[in-house]
């Protein structure tokens, strides 16, 4: 959409609060955003100068824009952060955790039993959580065990099944971790105490719990029965210690949720800790990825919104390291400057700093492992950054490498399915070019290379890399229009230093996000080219050298270096050889005429 279309139309837009969102022209919703005045913060988009390609190339997709109008600003950034939620829009931010979190569920049946999940189901039972961690809704639920008399059978425990004594006691009570309520031995409204104690428990709030296990233990005692005290202060004593080796906060700091940010280029990393009764009992950290430069306010706000729905928050007070637009009636805003909210909020920033750090190192040292869905994921990425027609599950990477004019050399590596394909890797001997001419150089290289592929009937790349600049992408592409294949693989060159993308014709390139996978695959790959292309070229370089200096000595042949270069390997090597060893490898003759001019040579140095 243009300004003059927008002129048209930006009467009809309103000045009160809502949503405004944009759609393509294939109607796609590609945009939403919030407005206190829905006319003017549209209008922005049409008047601004971009910063960024990636904002310029939003308003030019830009076909038709609907708006909603609400009563207040809480409103529109609710159902901003709905919709974008429901519709993931391309160009809104993208906080990466679509993962699926365990519940600890407390069923709706008589005498509930709770165990872990990962569905939810209407029945009317109630979940705890969720939890961001397996292994800790495990240890909480084994402790609970050790602690709680609760069920674990799966019998349909009716008040009909019980009078009719259909079931009898298992090894757990005989064990003591359960009362026998199958039997009648436990009444429905012990075995709800027990099931309130639980919540506490699961909540991290222990404190009720050990004030009641103190108060029965007293009582039982009084009535001289030692050994159930005895069993009844060892579970305090456990009580206890799980609770000193959690992460006290402070008395002070009762429920809150606290949230840090660290932005780097379009990715941010946001941090939540949830807080209930003074204690850390949630820690999470999650990537968001950004596309139009929005603001670290902003960014941080969708996070918190979504972060705090998935993780069922309801603590009314949220801290921050800064002010940020959060219109939720109910819920306090603070910025600690001091005191325990301020050591929460830099725990917080130590552990999204630590997960960029870790994340940049497995990164760097490529232990992050992939699954084909996430490679299947980073194509589809690179599909769309792209605009490519198909997905580009086979792609093939050039690159040009000489020195000083010598032996110039080219390189071609294939991915496939977003993984190395080393035995379709090829090296080019460039053969009709002298010189430093590295547009003939990849002119000829690529002509070859397809033109094989052609010949042998096999599958084209839907995604051809040229590591070079704009002379290097139109030389490439007279050798694809040569064959006919204009339009039947997508080519795109590289440039060297920018890492930005450029299509044929294209005045303008495609800078995609600095951390996102699709880049990163891109990175790889071009990464993989100069390797293996550098590797050939000091081959090819240290075989000239070594053949050029053998063949200058006079009565030395070119058979005879190439026997010297298959046993030996190295110049160094055979100047150290005595003229036995020389002579077993080619003749007494010729060991005596190599001898001598290494000798020389040696004299000439002296």
């Amino acid at each position: 959409m243009t300004q003059q279309q927008f002129q048209a139309i930006a009467p009809s837009l309103p000045h009160n609060p809502g949503i405004y969102k944009y759609f393509d022209e294939k109607k796609e919703l590609i945009y939403v955003g919030k407005a206190k005045n829905i006319r003017k913060r549209v209008g922005s988009y049409f008047s601004k100068t971009f910063t960024t390609y990636k904002t310029y190339e939003l308003v030019q997709r830009i076909h038709s824009i609907e708006f909603t109008i609400v009563s207040s600003e809480q409103d529109a950034f609710l159902l901003e952060n709905s919709l974008i939620k429901q519709f993931q829009p391309r160009y809104n931010i993208n906080l990466k955790d679509d993962k699926s979190y365990p519940f600890i569920v407390i069923k709706n049946e008589p005498f509930p039993r709770i165990f872990l999940t990962r569905r939810m189901i209407k029945d009317g039972s109630e979940y705890l959580g969720p939890f961001t961690s397996v292994a800790k809704v495990r240890e909480l639920i084994q402790f609970v065990k050790a602690n709680i008399p609760l069920r674990t059978c799966k019998l349909n425990l009716t008040d009909t099944n019980i009078r009719k004594k259909k079931f009898k006691v298992c090894l757990e009570y005989h064990l003591g971790n359960c009362k026998g309520p199958c039997e009648g031995l436990q009444t429905e409204e012990d075995y709800q105490l027990g099931i309130s104690q639980t919540r506490n428990i699961l909540k991290g709030n222990l404190g009720p719990v050990i004030q009641h296990f103190k108060k029965e233990m007293r009582s039982i005692a009084a009535e001289m029965k030692f050994e159930k005290a005895e069993v009844l202060k060892k579970k305090i004593e456990h009580l206890e210690n799980y609770q000193s080796n959690s992460v006290i906060v402070s008395k002070h700091v009762s429920n809150a949720d606290v949230f840090s940010i660290s932005k780097e280029d379009a990715i941010a990393y946001i941090n939540y800790l949830m807080v209930e009764n003074g204690t850390i009992v949630q820690t999470h950290t999650t990537e968001a990825e950004t596309y139009l430069e929005e603001p670290d306010e902003e960014v941080l706000a969708q996070a918190i919104v979504q972060l705090r729905e998935t993780f069922n928050s309801k603590a009314s007070e949220i801290i921050v390291p800064f002010l940020i637009d959060y219109p939720q009636e109910g819920i306090v805003v603070t910025v600690p400057k001091a005191g325990d909210k301020k050591k929460l909020l830099d725990l917080s920033e130590k552990n999204v700093a630590y997960f960029r750090e870790e994340l940049k190192r497995k990164k760097t040292l490529q232990l992050k492992e992939r699954t084909s869905e996430d490679n299947l994921s980073v194509l589809t990425e690179l599909k769309e950054s792209l605009r490519l027609p198909s997905l580009p599950v086979h792609i093939e990477c050039f690159d040009n490498s000489n020195f000083q004019g010598s032996y110039p050399v080219s390189a071609m590596v294939c991915f496939k399915n977003g993984l190395a394909s080393k035995k379709d890797y090829r090296h080019f001997n460039v053969k009709t070019v002298e010189g430093i001419n590295d547009f003939a150089t990849m002119k000829e290289v690529v002509y070859r290379r397809y033109k094989r592929l052609q010949d042998e009937q096999q599958a084209l790349p839907q995604l051809v890399i040229i590591d070079g600049g704009k002379g290097q992408l139109s030389a490439a592409m007279e050798s694809i229009n040569a064959l006919g294949l204009n339009g039947k693989m997508v080519v795109t060159g590289l440039a060297k230093n920018e890492e930005e993308l450029f299509f044929p014709g294209d005045q303008e390139s495609i800078k995609m996000p600095f951390n996102s996978e699709g880049l990163n695959l891109i990175r790889r790959i071009r990464d993989e080219v100069h390797r293996f292309g550098i590797g050939f070229h000091r081959q090819k370089r240290s075989k000239g050298a070594f053949k050029n200096e053998l063949e200058d000595i006079k009565g030395i042949g070119k058979n005879t270096v190439d026997m010297l270069l298959k046993q030996f390997r190295s110049l160094n090597r055979i100047k150290h050889l005595t003229e036995e060893e020389l002579t077993s490898c080619i003749g007494a003759a010729k060991a005596k005429i190599i001898i001598s001019h290494f000798e020389s040579q040696s004299k000439a140095q002296d």
